[in-house]
């Protein structure tokens, strides 16, 4: 089954709207490179300075040649790619909820350039508005193995002055 693209790139007036876009392909972003710069901050950031990541001499010897970035620099990624593919327009907040599963199937060498495609796999009342679940897919340039695939969740929290039609 093919999924297709919703139009308007993920932006939803109505909740029924929203349930019926589930199985769809939401969007996907412009390529973002991934250089040594950006892995040595991320490095910096959470004190992960192994050697695969941040000496390019030592890296060239090892099994890609080169540095690669971090499973989670690319992780975290997910949310300036892809985090605008879901929009309600009747929601006043949008929330981080967790992340249900994550693979890293294929490593980005410094220099690589990655993207994401986000598909809408549910759409759940609770109390405090929706719950997506979303199927965020880092796509690797020049690569058939993704970077990284995750299932993410997001609270859309509805304003309760507008009625959700």
């Amino acid at each position: 089954m093919s999924a297709s693209t919703v139009s308007r790139g993920g932006m939803f007036d109505t909740v029924a709207q929203l349930e019926a876009a589930v199985g769809t392909i939401l969007g996907t972003s412009e390529w973002l490179a991934i250089d040594q710069q950006r892995i040595d901050l991320f490095a910096e950031a959470t004190g992960d300075r192994q050697w695969i990541h941040v000496d390019p001499e030592r890296a060239q010897g090892g099994p890609y040649g080169t540095t690669i970035a971090h499973g989670f620099l690319i992780l975290s990624l997910v949310v300036p790619l892809a985090s605008g593919f879901v929009q309600l327009t009747t929601a006043s907040m949008k929330i981080n909820y967790g992340i249900d599963r994550v693979r890293f199937p294929a490593p980005v060498a410094a220099g690589s350039r990655v993207r994401a495609t986000a598909k809408l796999l549910a759409v759940e009342s609770m109390s405090a508005g929706l719950r997506t679940k979303q199927e965020v897919t880092i796509e690797l340039d020049g690569s058939e193995r993704p970077a990284c695939v995750a299932e993410t969740l997001t609270v859309l929290v509805l304003s309760p002055h507008v009625k959700q039609v």
